[in-house]
């Protein structure tokens, strides 16, 4: 490999066999101080090496190493003289590739699993004898590479963790980048520190250097229209995108589709002008929206639908604007992964309406400086941008907006429905205090209600009623990746059940949501 350059950046590369989990691995060496980048698996070694990384990090992946068509790396990488980390099916291509054996393991482990260290291995440094790790995998190493040594074995796996120190290759067969992995973030700093020799100084200031520089660049000269939603991410976006680029080239629209929560577009438009004298252009496309909806009821159709109605939109405001080049968008990293395999194997969960709603004859082109970051990685580099902490924290809306929390057809009567019952759930949550000192609301990451299309017989003083049946649904979760259902208090959820009968007309029954994601996902649709 060539001489580093003086002053390069600490940079580890997260090489992306198709995992969901690839990008969680990426943020997480971020959390721990040094720079990263995710990578498509089968990245030429050429781009590799011009990034001159200080380690390298082979992703999971739901394939088997042998099969038809698995994800491969260039065998050149373990030839560049840095470390290498291979995590699940990263562990078991890298076994693979260097002339270990892989086979079908006798007992899958999903889930929670212990295990035990053999020895003092560097990767498990500062870390105790007995762990509980997080599994995924189908299949096990039976025989490590020449030069490995067994490091830790789990409680189906003899290989749990591979290491050969002289050549800096190691392996563990658990996500360390998962939570649930008690000791994950250890075990990556020791990779990091130790044996990549990082010193951990990259902060989130340096993104935010880095990102106005890369959207100055991008955009030129050109002019931009953003939209803004005023949920956390598009704010983050305009601030950022106002940060780079001259007034005289930024437009910021707010687009009133008619579905949005109550009160929602005027409280957006004065914030953005009373806080941040950022003007914001108001444009009332209600109608366009409804008509695009209309007896539509397939989940994916509505996305679909709103996706190209908003660039519709775009487009005409552009045109009226004047020369128009850019649309920027407050996209995320779980948008990407959950609506295209844009980086490999991984499987479509559901189109996002700003990702794959998107039409293919769209002529702007896309600027989304916020499309490898987290929710919460979002948040932070909002309290650096000065956004006030009400919007920092304000729980996510879906840019189709309650198109997908109304299940079945839209229509104006079942907004108004669901438009309502939702302002009551969230203002009860905000007014009601929480262990922690807080609201309820700022314990939840994400809490709405869901309109089903579904009636059932209810009675109201002598009469029967035949009415919709509302579900609520509250989460918490760091990273939106994966959610647990929120432990509301039995009597607030009474307290709001009673509510919503007795005052939104069309609804005479409540349902709570207690699933978790996976297997579901956090919005119903």
């Amino acid at each position: 490999m060539t001489g580093r350059r003086a002053g390069a950046r600490e940079t580890i590369l997260v090489l992306d066999c198709g995992s969901q989990l690839s990008q969680l691995i990426a943020r997480r060496v971020r959390e721990l101080n040094v720079y990263s980048e995710l990578l498509p698996c089968d990245t030429p070694l050429q781009r590799i090496e011009a990034a001159e990384p200080r380690g390298l990090i082979l992703s999971g992946g739901w394939d088997s190493v042998d099969s038809p068509g698995a994800p491969r790396v260039d065998p050149g990488i373990f030839a560049l003289g840095v470390p290498v980390l291979g995590i699940c099916y990263g562990m078991q291509l890298m076994a693979h590739m260097l002339q270990g054996r892989v086979v079908r393991a006798p007992e899958r482990e999903f889930g929670p699993s212990d295990l035990e260290v053999l020895g003092s291995p560097s990767l498990f440094r500062g870390t105790p004898a007995r762990q509980r790790v997080w599994m995924s995998h189908g299949d096990e190493i039976l025989e490590p590479p020449p030069g490995f040594t067994v490091v830790a074995r789990s409680t189906h796996s003899r290989c749990a963790s591979m290491a050969d120190d002289a050549r800096r290759r190691y392996g563990v067969l658990f996500h360390p980048e998962v939570a649930h992995t008690a000791h994950g973030l250890a075990i990556l700093d020791n990779f990091l520190r130790p044996i990549c020799g990082c010193a951990g100084t990259w902060r989130m200031d340096s993104f935010i250097g880095e990102a106005t520089a890369a959207i100055r660049e991008r955009a030129g000269s050109g002019h931009v229209i953003a939209g803004l939603s005023g949920g956390v991410d598009s704010s983050v976006m305009a601030l950022l995108i106002a940060r780079a680029i001259p007034p005289s080239q930024l437009t910021c629209l707010f687009i009133d589709n008619g579905l949005l929560r109550e009160r929602e577009a005027d409280e957006v438009i004065a914030a953005f002008a009373r806080v941040y004298r950022l003007g914001v252009r108001r444009v009332d496309a209600r109608a366009r929206f409804l008509a695009a909806l209309a007896g539509v009821t397939d989940p994916e159709e509505k996305r679909r639908a709103v996706g190209r109605a908003f660039v519709e939109v775009f487009e005409r405001e552009a045109r009226a604007i004047g020369p128009v080049e850019f649309l920027a968008q407050g996209t995320l990293y779980p948008d990407l992964i959950e609506s295209t395999s844009f980086r490999g194997p991984s499987a479509v969960i559901k189109t996002h309406h700003n990702v794959g709603g998107l039409p293919e004859t769209m002529k702007l082109k896309l600027i989304e400086p916020l499309r490898e970051l987290f929710k919460d990685e979002v948040r932070r580099l909002g309290r650096e941008l000065g956004l006030d902490e009400a919007l920092v924290t304000r729980h996510p809306f879906p840019g189709p907006g309650l198109a997908v929390r109304l299940l079945g057809e839209v229509t104006e009567e079942r907004l108004a429905i669901l438009r309502q019952a939702d302002d009551l759930f969230i203002r009860e949550l905000k007014d009601t205090p929480g262990a922690s000192g807080g609201s309820l609301y700022d314990e939840t990451a994400q809490a709405f209600a869901v309109l089903l299309p579904v009636k059932t017989v209810g009675v109201m003083g002598d009469g029967r009623t035949y009415e919709n049946v509302l579900a609520l649904r509250a989460v918490t979760t760091d990273d939106f990746m994966t959610a647990d259902w929120a432990r509301l208090p039995h009597d607030f959820l009474a307290r709001v059940s009673a509510r919503i009968v007795n005052t939104v007309r069309g609804v005479n029954r409540v349902v709570y949501d207690v699933s978790s994601k996976p297997p579901s996902t956090i919005e119903w649709e």
